[in-house]
């Protein structure tokens, strides 16, 4: 209640003098994820981090997780290599938490969220990935409670294509090409991906396809864009769930459309069509194969105002429905709706506050409040403290209610999750080419859904944990020597507590990192080369630390661009997920060719 009214508050007009924002002295990173109107990224209330990928720093990356484990706050799981099949938990959140966006349209799963980071366009599409850390359901709804994903797509900036082809050990093999053509009205990109791995290991090979259209047009109405995408991918997930061996294909039909309607109106909708082959032995299947069909529909109509004193008035209205038709989930669908008012006055290099609320009713009437309050204030021209405290929710998925197999368990009673989130953080800029930030954080979780069981012969059952707590910090300095040239530190602690006191074992919620950090270089070597390297240190509770260093380079002029990518350098044996143990050294070798007209 408490809460509530000084969001009331927080909401009226209040006599501050604003004053109009300085001209831009350069380039300015502007973000959209994490905020209700478009804003520079060193004006951010929240904790949000941009990981950029430049059209020439593509043949550096094997795929679009690269780009994750660039932030030790983001927990990537990964069960194969390929960048296909991962879980990702952001500040001790389960991968259920974390809410994944393409050009901010959702991907999460209903059947499952082990299938929220199924990407369905190729990497060459992906100009960028937005992490807002922490609670977010108040922009986003459902699902944003450890924080959210925005992968954003590249517009294309002139004709032009590019090809890309590589191959390496393990089986590897891979094509990639986008072809962009058109005027200043109407553009078109299309692009296509395969790659192909024979396996590190019996039945780890995989197999991945991907296409996609991007239409941009420029009318009298505003921007307006098309996305439509497919993929097909099938693999051997032997122990990706169990100790068996499993094989699984998963495809996935993804459209979106998004048209300004003059300056202060945008209109989105999206479809996404999912289906799950799950064969429990591979080579057995008569014993045990479950096929998923799961449609999703989105549509959210967002407007802006602009008020006196500077203000900016977001609001909007979104609705959601998803059915599946399952062998072992059954035939089941629901919607739901929400409504959001966020309040957003700032003064640029001076001061800012934001304020939000949104009411999503699901169900047979349920409904999810999710307010929000941030604000930072700059102490001088290179110090900014900043803070927020904001409410989440998650509804359960598919399997969590209603799966079952030899080994697990759904649980149809599960109640949704909810958290409160509390952050403060302080922003330093000592010279323009050197930046650091530091950000503790405390997010308190109610009706975690969790798998759980009493000993290792028992089944893994569905059910809500009471109480959890995470307190954790976050650092990060970023410094550019000279142009082109970027080095990146950066480092998260995290301490989780469970309130109730339980001897039944976890299956997700308590594998997570209580320290890591990442260190990573890239930029120019010479005229022509660039190129990247990455170590990162991950140690997980209770469990061994492990290093993994990666590295990779790539020739950036002329039409042909040779590239190597070099991965798990050290050969360290290690596993993201228990009992899933992921590749050695990896080497990957090609050439990139790039033709403009």
């Amino acid at each position: 209640m408490k809460f509530r009214l000084f969001l009331l508050i927080a909401l009226q007009p209040v006599c501050l003098h604003a004053q109009e924002p300085p001209a831009s002295a350069g380039h300015t990173t502007v973000v959209v994820t994490g905020t209700a109107a478009p804003t520079p990224l060193d004006e951010a209330d929240r904790d949000i981090a941009e990981l950029p990928l430049p059209r020439a720093e593509r043949p550096l990356c094997d795929s679009w997780f690269n780009l994750l484990q660039l932030d030790p706050a983001l927990n990537l799981q990964q069960r194969a290599p390929g960048g296909f099949l991962a879980d990702l938990s952001i500040r001790g959140a389960t991968y259920g938490q974390t809410l994944v966006l393409l050009d901010g349209m959702r991907l999460n799963d209903a059947q499952t969220s082990h299938f929220n980071l199924d990407l369905p366009i190729p990497l060459e599409t992906v100009s960028s990935i937005e992490v807002l850390k922490g609670s977010g359901s108040t922009l986003y709804g459902s699902d944003a409670i450890g924080g959210v994903l925005n992968v954003r797509t590249r517009a294309a900036e002139a004709p032009e294509v590019r090809l890309l082809a590589g191959a390496g050990n393990f089986g590897t093999n891979e094509q990639h090409g986008v072809a962009s053509f058109g005027s200043h009205r109407l553009f078109e990109q299309l692009a296509f991906a395969r790659d192909f791995s024979s396996g590190f290991a019996p039945n780890r090979d995989y197999r991945n396809l991907s296409l996609s259209s991007l239409s941009t047009a420029k009318s009298k109405l505003g921007a307006g864009s098309l996305l439509m995408a497919y993929s097909d991918k099938p693999y051997g997930a032997d122990q990706f769930y169990g100790n068996y061996p499993s094989w699984e294909r998963i495809k996935t039909w993804f459209a979106s459309a998004h048209q300004d309607l003059g300056d202060n109106t945008e209109a989105s909708f999206a479809f996404r069509r999912h289906t799950d082959l799950f064969v429990l032995f591979r080579y057995a299947p008569q014993i045990y194969t479950n096929r998923h069909l799961l449609d999703s529909w989105q549509g959210d109509l967002r407007r802006h105002d602009k008020l006196p004193l500077h203000a900016i008035l977001s609001y909007g209205a979104e609705g959601f429905s998803e059915a599946i038709d399952s062998t072992n989930l059954g035939v089941r669908s629901r919607t739901r709706g929400s409504g959001y008012l966020f309040y957003d006055l700032r003064s640029v290099r001076r001061f800012s506050l934001s304020a939000g609320i949104r009411e999503e009713v699901y169900g047979s009437g349920q409904v999810a409040n999710s307010p929000s309050l941030s604000g930072a204030a700059w102490l001088s021209s290179r110090i900014r403290l900043r803070a927020s405290a904001s409410r989440a929710f998650r509804l359960p998925g598919y399997t969590d209610l209603y799966y079952s197999d030899p080994a697990n368990k759904g649980n149809p009673n599960l109640k949704p999750e909810s958290a409160t989130s509390y952050e403060a953080g302080l922003d330093a800029y000592f010279r323009p080419n050197l930046h650091s930030s530091v950000t503790v954080f405390q997010r308190r979780d109610t009706n975690v859904i969790d798998y759980v069981r009493a000993t290792s012969a028992d089944v893994w059952q569905a059910t809500n944990f009471d109480k959890l707590h995470f307190t954790g910090v976050e650092a990060a300095t970023v410094y550019e020597p000279k142009a082109g040239q970027r080095i990146s530190l950066s480092f998260a602690a995290l301490r989780g507590i469970s309130v109730v006191d339980t001897v039944l074992l976890s299956k997700y919620t308590f594998n997570y990192p209580v320290r890591s950090a990442v260190a990573e270089w890239r930029g120019a070597v010479g005229n022509r080369l660039i190129a990247r390297t990455r170590l990162g240190v991950v140690d997980r509770l209770n469990r061994s630390p492990y290093a993994v260093w990666d590295a990779s380079a790539t020739w950036s002029r002329g039409k042909v661009r040779p590239f190597l990518q070099l991965t798990n350098l050290t050969s360290t044996v290690y596993q993201e997920i228990p009992n899933v143990p992921l590749p050695k050294r990896g080497v990957v070798g090609g050439v990139e060719i790039v033709l403009f007209r």
